[in-house]
């Protein structure tokens, strides 16, 4: 009896253990940009862009549902804007600064304005990097002044596709901005390249860098910077292989495939809720209003009422982005590490992913047709600079990258994928490991476990990331089967890759020298298509990709 009793008070304090574990919220900012013109479309005018916004106040509203609506300086002065982002209630909406820099604060800053209209895209002329950091500091201190003028107090989220570091620390330390927000990953869209960066979720960059997360709390911008837009975690990675633009797979409710999608939406937003993200899952709904009521009205139908029902249910919390940026900022130091898990496709597809992010890297595995690909690894170094904190672009496109080990995207073809693929030699055949279902857990803090049940041999392929390193281990197979993984690309493409060692990856992008270490296991040359092998030793690889920092 006595054994009965101490059982069960041990089962109750597990649970009770359990149950207080640190909830993982799956965080939604409804985000609504305002551009006062849209010189692209002369049937987009001024008055069509306000009749949009008008709409997406009411469908907001009427599902009772908060978000951050953010002005290009053009919509902040235009009296229509002003009253009626005035008329909202406050701590259910936001309103904070689109970082798109129209003609009228160019002049305003005392510039001379370069474009060929009044706001153009272009990255030379309508964003921070056409303008030297000086000049940069003249602009920010024009829109503060004036939004402060208007609204009584300076805005708290500063977001837009790109925005330099140079501009990010003074906005922070000028005028103490709680969040930013910037552009998914993207190649080539809009003349916009982000490419190798921290996947999804938020952010604290390196003081020299926006796009690059920092490794220490001395070397960051304690602003944490939120992804945009939602993009769908299996597909918009390799949308446009080989050509030089992305197409776009994202929650923005222009796209029939994607956002205005009734499918589509209820799959992105399961897997959103349900899969595996270790601290918190984040993605940014709503649409800028260049697109137009009539393009974004029935994206807008199928996600908002999901939205509230989701937020009903407890599934999800909307939220403005400052009120993101001010939990963020007092849960993390540093960046944290997190996931974005895809455990079911949607129907016709047994396509499953895991992106995982740290301080200090990003890794995409992909499991297809019932084998497993790396698609994609990048370092991070916050001593890695980028050209536009100190200096301005000299072109209409900009690019921003981080440390490439593998590429799936730029290293491919459309019938030829590169990654680190999981082999065996089998009977003196080289074959692709097969599995079931992956088993993705978060069992200890900071750390991310795979367990992948082989089909064809025996034993689990188990993979545990932390924010530093990557083990694979072969659990069950006993010391028989052979098996490595192999990084294959399609062809000539550049690689970085400058010696490779037994226990080192030598690599150098764009001046920078970085590497990977196997502190369990090997690197090998095979040759043939080949770039590099991993071996295990005793039935284990473990791969550090700190980057030594």
């Amino acid at each position: 009896m006595i054994g009965l009793i101490f059982l069960s008070s041990f089962s109750i304090k597990k649970v009770l253990m359990k149950g207080a574990e640190k909830p993982k919220p799956k965080i939604v900012n409804i985000v609504n940009f305002i551009r006062l013109l849209e010189p692209r479309d002369p049937k987009i005018t001024q008055q069509v862009l306000y009749e949009t916004v008008v709409k997406q106040v009411e469908m907001m509203k009427k599902y009772h549902l908060g978000g951050s609506f953010l002005l290009q300086y053009d919509a902040l002065m235009d009296a229509r804007y002003q009253r009626l982002l005035k008329d909202l209630p406050k701590g259910t909406f936001e309103i904070g600064a689109w970082w798109e820099l129209p003609q009228p604060l160019i002049e305003k800053a005392g510039l001379k304005w370069r474009g060929r209209y009044a706001w153009d895209w272009h990255a030379d002329v309508g964003f921070a990097t056409g303008y030297t950091p000086q000049e940069r500091e003249k602009i920010i201190d024009v829109y503060m002044a004036d939004f402060k003028n208007i609204f009584g107090y300076y805005p708290k989220s500063v977001a837009s596709w790109f925005i330099d570091a140079h501009s990010l620390n003074y906005m922070y330390e000028k005028y103490k901005i709680v969040a930013s927000a910037n552009c998914k990953d993207q190649y080539g869209t809009d003349g916009y390249t982000l490419w190798g960066g921290y996947w999804n979720q938020a952010y604290y960059s390196s003081k020299i860098n926006s796009y690059m997360p920092a490794q220490n709390e001395k070397n960051q911008i304690p602003v944490p910077i939120f992804r945009m837009l939602g993009s769908d975690p299996i597909r918009q990675y390799d949308t446009g292989i080989n050509s030089s633009r992305q197409g776009v797979i994202t929650l923005e409710p222009v796209y029939p495939e994607a956002g205005g999608d009734a499918n589509w939406v209820n799959w992105f937003l399961k897997e959103f809720t349900e899969g595996e993200s270790m601290e918190f899952n984040y993605t940014q709904a709503g649409q800028e209003n260049s697109f137009t009521w009539d393009a974004m009205k029935k994206g807008f139908e199928i996600q908002l009422p999901l939205l509230a029902r989701l937020r009903d249910e407890k599934k999800i919390k909307v939220e403005t982005l400052e009120e993101s940026g001010l939990w963020f900022k007092k849960n993390y130091k540093t960046t944290p590490a997190t996931s974005f898990v895809v455990n079911k496709d949607l129907d016709n597809s047994d396509l499953k992913t895991v992106w995982f992010n740290s301080r200090f890297y990003r890794l995409n595995f992909l499991w297809e047709d019932g084998g497993l690909r790396v698609r994609d690894i990048h370092l991070f170094d916050e001593k890695f600079p980028s050209v536009y904190t100190t200096e301005k672009a000299t072109s209409n496109e900009c690019t921003f990258f981080t440390l490439p080990v593998v590429d799936g995207y730029l290293w491919s073809k459309p019938h030829n994928l590169a990654g680190l693929r999981f082999k065996a030699m089998i009977k003196g055949k080289e074959e692709m490991l097969e599995g079931e279902d992956p088993v993705i857990s978060n069992e200890v803090k900071g750390q991310l476990k795979i367990s992948w049940p082989l089909k064809t041999q025996k034993g689990t392929i188990q993979i545990d990331m932390n924010e530093k390193q990557t083990k694979i281990t072969l659990i069950g197979g006993g010391n028989a089967l052979n098996w490595y993984l192999d990084l294959t690309t399609a062809g000539n493409f550049p690689l970085p890759f400058k010696e490779i060692n037994p226990q080192r990856i030598d690599a150098e992008f764009e001046h920078m020298k970085y590497g990977i270490s196997a502190k369990q296991g090997t690197f090998t040359k095979p040759g043939g298509e080949t770039v590099f092998r991993i071996s295990p030793k005793a039935n284990t690889i473990v791969l550090d990709l700190s980057n030594g920092n």
